[in-house]
């Protein structure tokens, strides 16, 4: 007696999805591979290849590991690695007028690190972290210290650790983060005054009913001022980001907070209104650039 087996169309789905999800995660390693291939080439050409890495570490998956990330965030801030700054000694706190604030904020700062991370670990990281930021200002007598300047810190600091961190951070306050460490707030202020004409540029219907909600443009200096390491709880998306803003221009983080801002008012009313007419109707008549 023949046995045949039952055909069902729920068994021909999963076989399709199981199928295509195969294909992605087979495609997904071939394009890992070679973009790993092609990071260590342009690495190990004399002069490394800054343009093919600032390429990678835009495009998708950004810089993929730490391990690549230490070698590759000195060449795109253009930091020799063979002169990184000596340790402080302990008189860097004596009488620093900065570290009471830095203390405090540091403290504060627990979520930033691994969860599970040993508190010994953690407390030494914490330390580090203080001295790191107090060495950059100490190095850099006309930078200012702001709240938020740390979460960018202690992204440099698990990343590659303390001496690189060093190096990197500050190079980077002393160009990227410049307009934010002056002693007022007038450059960051016309800095987020850059995101309103920007919305309106890429959908003025948005934009009208922003001005309208008179939302103003405050919700976004914390992921300005931070690069977004304050508002992400997933590490890797924090990293990721940064792969993309040390490759770009340095407004390139107001761009970004921009399409953040578009996307969340989108998918808010998306998610509170049953379809594009109903959202059209209550917004007065959004264009159809959804």
């Amino acid at each position: 007696m023949s046995h045949t087996a039952k055909h069902t169309p729920g068994a021909d789905l999963w076989m399709y999805w199981g199928f295509r999800w195969t294909q992605y995660r087979n495609g997904s390693e071939f394009r890992r591979r070679r973009k790993l291939n092609d990071i260590q080439k342009a690495l190990s050409r004399d002069p490394p290849d800054v343009a093919m890495l600032r390429r990678m570490a835009i495009s998708e998956g950004g810089l993929l590991t730490d391990e690549i990330r230490c070698q590759v965030w000195p060449r795109l801030l253009n930091v020799n690695t063979e002169d990184l700054p000596p340790p402080p000694g302990p008189e860097l706190r004596v009488d620093n007028k900065d570290y009471q604030q830095v203390l405090l904020d540091v403290r504060r700062s627990l979520r930033r690190f691994p969860p599970g991370m040993p508190l010994k670990e953690r407390e030494d990281l914490q330390e580090q972290l203080i001295d790191i930021i107090l060495q950059v200002l100490d190095r850099n007598r006309q930078l200012h210290y702001y709240q938020g300047y740390h979460d960018i810190v202690v992204t440099f600091l698990l990343v590659v650790g303390g001496p690189l961190a060093t190096a990197l951070v500050d190079k980077l306050s002393t160009h990227h983060l410049r307009d934010f460490m002056d002693p007022t707030m007038d450059n960051t202020k016309h800095i987020l005054n850059y995101l309103m004409p920007i919305i309106e540029l890429v959908n003025p219907m948005l934009y009208d009913f922003m001005q309208r909600a008179e939302v103003g443009t405050i919700f976004a200096l914390s992921w300005l001022i931070t690069w977004f390491g304050h508002v992400l709880s997933d590490f890797r998306h924090v990293v990721r980001l940064y792969d993309f803003f040390l490759a770009c221009h340095p407004l390139m983080p107001i761009y970004f907070a921009a399409v953040v801002r578009i996307c969340s008012l989108i998918l808010y009313y998306l998610c509170n209104y049953k379809d594009i007419a109903a959202i059209q109707r209550h917004s007065g008549g959004w264009s159809g650039t959804f």
